[in-house]
């Protein structure tokens, strides 16, 4: 006789929709790392691009260029320009 037919599914009901979720977040994490957000069209590049004057700042402070009192008032002039004053903090009234 056959008792598990009698139980019900029992815990293993929850699996289906776990793997489900995890494909779905698995899919959503691949396509949004592939760049599917850069295809919104021109606007202000990234910071974090490799040829952005943010980057380039900081690489010539990296390599002793220039001191960091010189660092930080470009940096702070960039940062109005390029966008990491994006939020309320950054902007000037």
């Amino acid at each position: 006789m056959n008792t598990l037919a009698h139980a019900g599914p029992g815990p293993w009901v929850l699996f289906f929709p776990l793997v489900w979720a995890a494909v779905i977040l698995t899919v959503v994490t691949v396509v949004r790392r592939t760049g599917w957000r850069s295809r919104r069209g021109p606007g202000p590049r990234p910071a974090h691009d490799e040829q952005s004057p943010i980057t380039l700042l900081g690489h010539r402070f990296a390599a002793g260029e220039i001191d960091e009192d010189e660092y930080w008032r470009r940096l702070t002039v960039l940062e109005e320009q390029f966008g990491r004053a994006a939020g309320p903090k950054g902007r000037a009234s």
